[in-house]
């Protein structure tokens, strides 16, 4: 047994003697913070409990006891507030060095510089804080940090069974909830439901900590984790929505967590310390949690999400509360509550799922990927979700607008419905143009191709009646995954692509990795975070630095397409040589392929998306060698205006109908007119009908767009002439109005052209 074993278990079996004890409340507080103190060698110790709304002092060690009882502050305050406030671990050197330091001379703690605090948790609320402090400035050590947070665990189950703290800071129901509330958050998968609050739950309360047996809690985690292995091998295998999908490749991730050695001997190891089978799988997954909140990496963090989904699946599997809203089965109309879920977690609920909100997730999340194969919308980051909604309420999801109304008047909820009828009754009329070509009023045909990045996504091709895929994503098959994709397994990816696509053009983009797609497994030299990572080490700059990338991607690419063409385009190309460089990668798999007698592509188009504006001063250099060029929107406005796209500050204030970028954009149509070079406009811009109507105007005849788009901007094209736009735009463009957007709006509606 290894020391940190050994003393977390010396400190377990005295704490266990102090709750057997028959001490009053307040002296087992107080033998408590002495046993702390002793075993960590620290002259404070300290508990604060929250009481009436503020954290209370009620029991130290180091601090004048005429304190205990008077010391109070707010959640939030000084450094122990923080902690509570963020139910997160603060390890400092110096205390006073700390933003959020307070200085409280009742306590007659000014000669103490170390400061040690941990969250005393009950239903992942703070409901007190322990903390330790030290005359000479030292960081604690990590078994320190442990031996305060499973000592926090202890103290949970002692103040719950004493009644010592708030109700409500207990995890109670707000009774005050009343009357309609709008909440918002992230839309992670866009999408309207109407339905009831149902709660996920995926919480177990400890009700105890301490091991009266080990060997028999060792034994329940084992039955525990060969029950739940068995559970997610038979999950994963009947999953309903289709085979080949993006998400199974993110479930096979997931059973890999279930199967990890290192994660269930972190558990006995907390077992050996004197902890029982629940509390060493909440006390493992505490130290996930602190890890998360430390980890800037989002798609690292999704996948610390995925554990913390099998660890609550564990715990309701080792105590017997399988008291899901799955396990009890849903209503009709259930839009799903929850902090976070895995996507084993979602993929227990059937199809009368409506919808999910969130506390936390992120574009990238597993989940996602799994609700968006479900046709599942969800809205997740909802700040204090919980304390607005109670089991029940009605809910309506507004995915679109990144919007949820709780609890809403019938006025509103009226108007939801028939916004929401409105909706499907266009989605049908959008079906039935399918088959229509969006040709305008003057008789030019305008190609409508489709973004897309899974596998899942190529139905859509046939169901929008699309020209093709304009882009194609590759990098979300190694975003999902936990470690760099083999050739065979990118390559049969390609190949279904290509296969789904039938006759209809796949433009592939190579991997865009880097800036907020960051992988865990390929990481900066250096390790050192990017202060700007939009414009840093991310895309063909990663490709062409860590070549091994891009070659093994370029010989999948170019087995997957034998016998067919190929189409590659090539992501934030800043000057012709980085082009270039990245083409000779493509040249060289091809003379390897010649000599191993592989079958190769019958033709392969190269090309670029013009992202940076520095490409276009050199595009008389690069159009002799490129068979296409895509503007890619959502970057080259970012870059044109200096205005970080994700910072909401600067979201609204920098238009796509700014005469500024569609005056950049019509430079670059007229450079490439008369080449036998494709251009198309690629990104979010072209799929909105007013925005595509300023690029119908300024000569764009092909778009790339979400396919959720190609039935509104088929319509829109069908009602336009374009010599007519395209001489009000030259106008407009030479003499700018106060407003473009308005004054382009204005011009449509007059002709009766719709643009919402």
């Amino acid at each position: 047994m290894n020391s940190a074993v050994a003393a977390a278990r010396m400190i377990l079996t005295r704490l266990h003697e102090v709750m057997a004890s028959r001490l009053h409340v307040q002296g087992k507080l107080n033998q408590v913070v002495d046993i702390i103190g002793e075993s960590l060698d620290s002259e404070v110790c300290s508990i604060y409990l929250l009481r009436e709304g503020m954290l209370e002092l009620f029991a130290t060690r180091g601090l004048n006891q005429s304190a205990v009882h008077v010391t109070r502050m707010a959640v939030g305050e000084g450094l122990t507030g923080t902690i509570a406030a963020n139910v997160e671990t603060l390890n400092l050197a110096e205390a006073a060095a700390h933003p959020d330091f307070q200085y409280r001379p009742e306590t007659g703690e000014e000669k103490f510089h170390s400061f040690a605090g941990v969250p005393i948790v009950r239903r992942e609320r703070a409901v007190g804080v322990l903390c330790v402090q030290h005359v000479e400035p030292r960081r604690y050590e990590e078994v320190e940090i442990e031996a305060l947070q499973t000592t926090a665990m202890v103290l949970s189950e002692m103040i719950s069974n004493a009644g010592l703290v708030d109700d409500d800071a207990m995890g109670g129901i707000n009774p005050t909830l009343s009357g309609p509330e709008l909440a918002s958050g992230l839309a992670l998968v866009k999408g309207l439901a109407s339905g009831t609050a149902v709660f996920h739950q995926p919480r177990v309360t400890i009700e105890h900590t301490v091991a009266e047996d080990i060997e028999a809690e060792r034994q329940r985690v084992y039955l525990a984790f060969d029950k739940m292995r068995e559970q997610i091998d038979k999950m994963t295998g009947q999953a309903e929505f289709g085979v080949g999908g993006e998400h199974e490749e993110v479930l096979a991730t997931y059973k890999m967590f279930a199967y990890d050695e290192g994660w269930s001997r972190r558990i006995n190891e907390a077992i050996d310390s004197g902890l029982t089978a629940e509390a060493a799988i909440e006390r493992v997954q505490q130290r996930t949690r602190m890890r998360m909140r430390q980890i800037d990496d989002p798609l690292l963090a999704d996948r610390m999400h995925d554990l913390e989904d099998l660890a609550n699946r564990l715990l309701r599997i080792v105590s017997g509360q399988l008291g899901t809203a799955a396990a009890k089965g849903l209503r009709e109309d259930t839009i799903l509550i929850a902090r976070n879920l895995g996507p084993a977690e979602l993929l227990e609920y059937d199809r009368r799922l409506k919808g999910v909100l969130l506390e936390e997730g992120s574009l990238t999340a597993h989940v996602v990927i799994v609700a968006r194969a479900m046709g599942v919308p969800v809205l997740g980051r909802v700040r204090g979700l919980r304390g607005l909604v109670r089991e029940g309420d009605p809910l309506l999801l507004d995915a679109d607008a990144g919007t949820v109304t709780i609890r809403p008047s019938p006025t509103v909820i009226e108007a939801f419905e028939a916004r929401f009828a409105k909706s499907k009754e266009r989605q049908a009329t959008y079906a039935r143009m399918r088959d229509v070509e969006p040709v305008t009023r003057d008789g030019v045909r305008v190609n409508v191709k489709i973004n897309a990045g899974l596998r899942d996504d190529m139905p859509l091709l046939n169901l929008t009646g699309a020209d093709g895929v304009g882009l194609f994503r590759t990098e979300f098959q190694f975003l999902v995954s936990a470690t760099l994709p083999a050739r065979e397994r990118q390559t049969r990816l390609y190949r279904d692509v290509l296969d789904a696509a039938g006759d209809k053009p796949v433009v592939f983009r190579t991997v865009d990795i880097g800036g907020d797609k960051v992988l865990p497994y390929l990481r900066h030299d250096d390790g050192e975070n990017e202060e700007n990572p939009a414009m840093g080490w991310r895309a063909l700059r990663v490709a062409l630095e860590r070549d091994g990338l891009l070659k093994v991607q370029a010989r999948a690419l170019l087995e997957a397409a034998a016998g067919r063409t190929l189409n590659v385009m090539f992501p934030m190309v800043s000057e012709t040589w980085e082009y270039d460089a990245a083409r000779e990668v493509f040249q060289s798999q091809i003379a390897y392929l010649k000599r191993q007698k592989k079958s190769l592509p019958e033709a392969i188009r190269y090309g670029v998306m013009l992202e940076v504006p520095a490409l276009a001063e050199m595009l008389d250099v690069l159009i002799p060698k490129v068979s296409f060029i895509s503007i890619g929107t959502n970057d080259l406005t970012q870059f044109l205006f200096a205005a970080d796209r994700a910072n909401p500050k600067l979201a609204e204030r920098y238009d796509w109908l700014s005469p500024s970028i569609l005056r950049f954009m019509r430079r670059v149509v007229r450079e490439v007119t008369g080449h036998p070079v494709d251009l198309a406009v690629c990104g979010e811009m072209g799929g909105r009908r007013l925005e595509a109507l300023a690029l119908l105007g300024i000569g764009i005849r092909r778009l790339s767009i979400t396919p959720a788009a190609v039935g509104p901007i088929k319509e829109l094209v069908r009602q336009v002439d374009l010599g007519e736009i395209g001489a009000a735009m030259e106008g407009w463009l030479a003499h700018p109005p106060a407003s473009m957007r308005e004054t382009l709006r204005d011009w449509a509606t007059a002709r009766g052209i719709d643009c919402d």
